[in-house]
Order: C-alpha cells, then structure tokens, then sequence
C-alpha cells in the first residue's frame, strides 16, 4: 500500500519493455477547474485491463468530476489521460464515447420520456446498434425488471429500475471500459446488492473492466480488486481492496455504519 498516491509517471512504451503490463486506463497529474476553483489538484489512478477499481471518498472530494474529466467534461486543465495507449485528455466527448468506454452518470441520466427499449436504442447507437437484439437479451437477462418494462416511459419508474435501466444503456455500447459513478446512491440496500452482483458477474464472467465512483465504500471495496482514496481532489491513499477494508483510517472515516 501506499499513501499520497502513485507520483511516477509511467511512461507505456517502456512499461512493455520491462514486462510490465500498462494500465487500460492511466490518470497522470491530472488538474480540473471550476472558473478558478481548482477540483482536482493533481490525481495519479490506473486502471488495468481486467480489474475493478474503485474510488472512494466524501461528498464533494471530486471523485465525479474525476469521472467526468476522463470523459471530456469538463476538460483536464493540466497533466494527461489515456486508455488503451491513446492520449485521450484533449478527444472530444462524443469520440470517447466510440472508444469503447461508457459512462453511468450520477444521477442516472436517463431520457424520462423515452421508453426503456428507446433507451436501451440510445445506448446501442453509439456502436451503430450491430449486435441490438443480442445484447437486449443480454441486458434484459441482467436486468429482468427491465424486460418487464421495456415499454414504460423511464421516467415512470422507480430510482432502482431507473439505475438498472442508466446501467443496461451503458453496456448496450458493449464497452471494453464500464465507468459507474454513485450507482448505489439513494437506493434501498436489496438494489444496492442487485447492481453490485450484476458488477461483479460482468466482471468475473466476461472479464469486463470497471471503474467504479462510490460513496458506498464498504460495497465497493469489498467488490473492488484495488481501490483509491479520494479527499478534496487529491488521492491520498491507494492498495487492494481487501488492505483498504482493513485500514483503521478508512473505517474510521468512511465505513461506520456503511455495512448495510
């Protein structure tokens, strides 16, 4: 384990040289600004193939506008992003979007009005919908809920089905990269459990690698192969999932009565 945050730039090409395996995702350096507000203040993350890595912290630690800023809104001020060996710190938002990368927003973010089968159709045009009925069925066999209500209006629905709903669109792109921001936020405890084993088998059983934002840290750490620690935009802590579980720091700050 260590604190304070990975400080070396690691440089890919050399990283292959040395055996090593370069990350699907790296975060070097990376500062965001609000106007003169500074929100991120330098953050060092890696994100390897395979893996689910998670990012913990206190409301307003920055650990959405992380998320958001390797998507391109709002825009990395200073430092570099990549994903799989591409500088993507200056790609426009909707080319991110074809790069094998989804976003589950916080907030869930669904169109309210479209039915779940137009939005589940929004999803899958980022890839030109090929593979539509397959990946529904994929989806739907997820998300049963969802096929029960493949023709109600999103915005009907409950915040359990709306997050399972914002989830399965995400997917319909079929990424190579699944980034969740808060997807447990504001749901009862048999839903959080849902969603985190839905996460869980993507991973296990097609090897998808996710990127998970929680303010839910005692799921997601136990779910997370690795995980970061996030406090006022900077990363003070990082290690496996298990030694951040076990760290008296973290209890103390982040998983009293977060045992649900």
């Amino acid at each position: 384990m260590s604190v304070g945050g990975i400080n070396v730039l690691v440089d890919e090409t050399r990283a292959i040289q040395d055996g090593k395996r370069a990350p699907l995702l790296s975060v070097r350096g990376v500062k965001t600004y609000y106007g003169n507000i500074i929100a991120l203040k330098g953050v060092d993350l890696d994100v390897h193939e395979g893996e689910i890595v998670t990012l913990i912290g206190a409301n307003g630690a920055g650990k959405s506008t992380l998320m958001m800023t390797i998507f391109g809104s709002p825009r990395a001020r200073e430092g570099r992003i990549t994903y799989a060996g591409q500088d993507i710190t200056r790609v426009p938002t909707h080319h991110i979007a074809r790069m094998s990368i989804a976003q589950s927003p916080e907030g869930r973010r669904i169109f309210p009005r479209m039915t779940v089968y137009e939005n589940l159709q929004m999803g899958a045009s980022v890839n030109g919908g090929t593979h539509f009925k397959e990946d529904l069925d994929r989806v739907c066999d997820l998300f049963p809920r969802l096929r029960e209500r493949l023709y109600q209006r999103g915005g009907t629905m409950s915040g359990g089905e709306q997050q399972m709903l914002a989830i399965a669109r995400a997917l319909m792109s079929r990424p190579r990269l699944l980034m969740l921001d808060e997807p447990s936020l504001g749901l009862a405890p048999l839903i959080v459990k849902q969603i985190f084993s839905v996460v869980k088998e993507l991973n296990e059983r097609d090897g998808m690698t996710v990127f998970l934002v929680e303010q839910n840290a005692y799921h997601a750490l136990k779910l997370a192969h690795r995980g970061y620690v996030m406090v006022t935009g900077t990363i003070t802590m990082t290690g496996t999932g298990r030694e951040l579980l076990e760290n008296p720091q973290v209890q103390a700050a982040y998983l009293e009565g977060g045992r649900h």
